[in-house]
């Protein structure tokens, strides 16, 4: 990523491939900070604020809602009385948003790795967050997702990984693998689910999606992928379910309405019980991708996407 000034104008360019980058007209840059994990940018473009990590993309204040919704209430509503939830990742605090609209809840640990991504949150992204750190059911821990999987012995009924992308530099290089699921797994509740961002979902750059939605379902009894269109993600972008119980697509309509209505605080903007059933259906030939695939990740050869 690096500032590109024209004329008046100044350019941030977003490498998206090796052969594509993504061309940004920055208003202003609010801050700019490298911390001890990753690089942190937050600029104002066409999106308001935009927030980049290591150079891509993280959310914008326009859109963020897309993705946070449609990564969250799947998962959560598909299980019927989620109380113990855990996070990983989710810096910006409207994962953990999201996750406290749900009356069923009564804790929620949310694990990241950089505290400076979090005092940036809480200073700059206040949109984002809407205060949810300071809700007294949050135990904030700064920590590697990985390790406090590997220390911890407590249980959930739904965790949720709203990671970094898998980029060789990354924190979260590994985190998208067979072992770490593994290590997922072990720390649901008997009829728990996890849910995971899985990167691009669109053509030519979805090696690492498809990766990751097998890998899952080596795993896991039930495994969902799904996507939704990110606008400033100017793609389609997946996610995975992988539960040991319950099936997302088993969830009726009529059921699924009756769960949000009793449950969510708040109006939704993005996700609805209509559209649940959609966001599972892909294109022909992304299915015959799905189903060809027998490629997984592991951490002797993980996936990564484009840098």
């Amino acid at each position: 990523m690096g500032l590109v000034h024209s004329s008046s104008w100044m350019y941030l360019v977003e490498p998206s491939t090796e052969d594509k980058s993504i061309l940004w007209r920055v208003k202003r840059v609010l801050m700019s900070e490298k911390t001890k994990f990753q690089r942190i940018d937050l600029v104002e473009t066409e999106l308001g604020k935009h927030l980049f990590i290591d150079g891509k993309t993280q959310s914008t204040m326009y859109d963020e809602r897309v993705y946070h919704e449609i990564l969250v209430h799947p998962a959560m509503l598909t299980h019927p009385r989620p109380r113990e939830v855990l996070i990983l990742g989710g810096g910006e605090g409207a994962t953990l948003r999201e996750v406290l609209r749900h009356r069923t809840v009564e804790h929620v640990v949310m694990v990241d790795i950089d505290r400076e991504m979090i005092d940036i949150a809480k200073k700059y992204l206040y949109e984002w967050h809407r205060g949810s750190f300071d809700d007294e059911r949050v135990e904030l821990v700064i920590e590697d997702g990985r390790k406090f999987l590997e220390t911890e012995d407590r249980i959930f009924d739904v965790i949720v990984l709203d990671l970094t992308d898998p980029l060789p530099s990354s924190p979260s290089a590994l985190l998208y693998t067979r072992e770490f699921y593994e290590l997922v797994k072990r720390r649901l509740s008997d009829d728990g689910i996890m849910v995971t961002q899985a990167t691009c979902a669109f053509y030519t750059v979805m090696d690492a999606f498809l990766i990751i939605a097998n890998t899952i379902k080596k795993v896991f009894p039930i495994a969902r992928p799904y996507h939704m269109i990110v606008p400033s993600f100017l793609s389609s972008w997946g996610f995975v379910i992988g539960s040991k119980v319950y099936d997302p697509l088993d969830l009726e309509t009529h059921e699924l309405r009756e769960r949000i209505e009793k449950r969510i605080e708040g109006n939704l903007e993005i996700y609805h019980e209509k559209l649940h059933k959609t966001i599972f259906v892909f294109p022909k030939f992304i299915e015959k991708m799905l189903e060809r695939e027998t490629r997984i990740s592991t951490d002797k050869n993980p996936a990564f996407i484009p840098a």
